[in-house]
């Protein structure tokens, strides 16, 4: 009888320290959880153009909105983002970069990467309509329209010394609208001929280009004068039936609760106000 009651004494202490190990452990693993839950990265790829406007967005939003998982609207939510041409951040992912979406200055990178991917059920989707326009600090564009401005290209006063810039139109959309406005213009193939024409890498460049005066005039995105406040006589609009609508296409690359969420936003009312105070155009 002394025996049994030694091993069930035993017996129960062994269930004791067993019962204080797994509570312990379910404590570690729930701690770990929550602090998962608590502190989530967004990673973001967006175009060139977008530098101006997605900080508002994402300032709003992370006001607005705290991005959890289903259990807690608490949760803290980094969003890293990376801004860069359209081709290039499709390379990027292409070559397995870590972005959980993809904001693309057109349509065309979303779309390959939606044939690539294995879920069907994520489909690319127009978040802005972005509008194409002409920069320059050295000539003054108040008293020009589109017209006079073409003839100003092609005069005698603009010279093989005179410069201007474009956005690659292989890797970026607002550059490929630029091209086929001066083809439409039958103006490109002269102003290349005659080495007038600068490439660059992206938007962004164009604009520190036509910024700082290195060129006479840059096309960029209208998005990018409104958020300097340009001048009126520093800049003239584009007709937007004069080069092809720049439809701008996102893509959910990893498909989370955080990247569905920033991306409904981007469509809401709320987000779409944003852009059509930074000089996009309406997307419907």
């Amino acid at each position: 009888m002394g025996r049994s009651l030694a091993a069930i004494s035993t017996s129960v202490c062994l269930l004791l320290a067993l019962s204080a190990c797994t509570a312990d452990n379910s404590t570690n693993t729930e701690s770990a959880t929550a602090t998962s839950a608590e502190h989530q990265t967004l990673r973001i790829a967006a175009a060139a153009n977008l530098s101006d406007v997605l900080p508002s967005i994402i300032d709003s939003y992370q006001v607005d909105h705290r991005v959890s998982d289903s259990t807690s609207d608490k949760s803290d939510l980094d969003i890293d983002v990376t801004y860069a041409s359209s081709g290039k951040l499709y390379a990027q992912i292409k070559a397995g970069a870590p972005y959980d979406i993809f904001l693309s200055a057109n349509q065309e990178f979303p779309a390959k990467l939606s044939d690539d991917k294995r879920d069907k059920s994520v489909q690319p989707f127009t978040y802005a309509r972005g509008q194409l326009a002409l920069y320059s600090v050295t000539k003054p564009l108040n008293d020009f329209t589109p017209a006079s401005l073409l003839d100003t290209f092609t005069s005698a006063s603009f010279t093989d010394d005179s410069k201007i810039s474009i956005a690659n139109p292989e890797l970026a959309p607002y550059g490929a609208s630029a091209k086929v406005y001066l083809q439409s213009q039958k103006i490109y193939d002269k102003l290349n001929a005659q080495k007038s024409l600068i490439q660059a890498e992206n938007i962004g460049q164009v604009f520190q280009y036509a910024h700082t005066g290195s060129v006479d005039y840059g096309f960029v995105a209208q998005s990018q004068l409104v958020a300097i406040k340009a001048k009126p006589e520093q800049f003239i609009t584009v007709p937007k039936a004069s080069y092809p609508a720049i439809l701008q296409d996102g893509i959910i690359i990893n498909n989370t609760v955080p990247a569905a969420a920033f991306t409904d936003y981007l469509r809401s009312d709320a987000g779409q106000q944003h852009f059509a105070q930074a000089g996009y155009l309406p997307i419907q």
